[in-house]
């Protein structure tokens, strides 16, 4: 049976794993990424990964979902924030074929993330799904029959950089927005106040993180609203590590939906959580593989 090499590279941390034909995981491992060391380092790190594996047994393919825009004809990040130094122009789909002589596909991850959730996870049985993934900025993606939209120049559903009414929506719907605005009323740094603490302590009553919740998941509620006009969805699926808080998250998204958008279209759209968690990367980028390469049998 074939073995396929999966990597999601993150601006955090960089997730691996060997995959089956048949899409089972038979190993997995996670290393931090060390973004600051910026994009060259980045491919060193998974050039080892991939090395460690071939020396192993024989693969397929690579395939790899990463952080940034990609040109997924040539494999390459073309844009890419600053959180990873020097990683705009990263040619791995060049690169690993030209070091190993194995087939490579790249796309972005949160493509990758709503195309494992398209095609075995929360939206599994959709015609048109978007998938939101809610973290230290927002990334959205679009789903037509189980296949990413990427638009004119590959850069369709950017959603984080929508302008609502508080600005722009991952400045302010963001994980990070929440533990800033909690840190700035607490005066304390902003590192102790992480999306887990601020849940905990609304949990207990706290006002400060309660309030700061509320208007997070109003944000969140305006931003998937004007989605839901321009796209009309069968479902909206939301990731990211935020949404480890479903019970708590999940019915205050709802609301604020619901609040700024029109009945007849609110009712008809489903919102739900992911599915897949941390793998979800890894095996959207197994699928794509298979979707370039021609290999796709189902």
């Amino acid at each position: 049976m074939k073995r396929f090499i999966s990597i999601d590279v993150g601006g955090t941390a960089i997730k691996y794993g060997l995959i089956n034909e048949d899409g089972i995981f038979l190993e997995k491992g996670c290393m931090n990424t060390e973004a600051s060391s910026g994009g060259p380092a980045v491919v060193r790190k998974v050039k080892g990964i991939v090395e460690r594996y071939t020396g192993e047994h024989p693969a397929a393919g690579i395939c790899i979902s990463t952080a940034g825009m990609v040109d997924v004809e040539k494999g390459e990040v073309f844009y890419s924030s600053p959180l990873i130094p020097s990683y705009a122009g990263t040619c791995w789909k060049a690169v690993m074929e030209e070091d190993f002589g194995i087939p490579c596909e790249v796309e972005n991850d949160v493509n990758c993330a709503g195309l494992a959730e398209a095609i075995c996870g929360a939206a599994k049985d959709s015609r048109l799904s978007v998938c939101l993934t809610i973290g230290t900025g927002i990334g959205g993606c679009v789903l037509i029959d189980k296949r990413v939209l990427h638009g004119y120049s590959n850069s369709a559903c950017e959603v984080g950089y929508l302008h609502l009414t508080r600005g722009e929506f991952q400045e302010s719907g963001a994980v990070s927005a929440l533990s800033r605005k909690v840190a700035e009323q607490k005066q304390d740094r902003q590192e102790q106040w992480s999306g887990y603490r601020i849940f905990e302590e609304a949990e207990k009553g706290d006002d400060i993180c309660c309030q700061a919740i509320e208007e997070m998941t109003d944000v969140l509620g305006e931003g998937i609203a004007n989605i839901c006009y321009v796209l009309n969805p069968q479902i909206i699926v939301l990731g990211g590590g935020v949404m480890e808080q479903e019970a708590y998250l999940l019915p205050r998204i709802r609301t604020a939906m619901e609040k700024y958008l029109i009945g007849s279209i609110a009712s008809k759209t489903l919102l739900c959580t992911a599915r897949h968690g941390n793998d979800a990367g890894m095996l959207g980028a197994f699928y794509h593989f298979l979707f370039r390469q021609k290999l796709w049998k189902q």
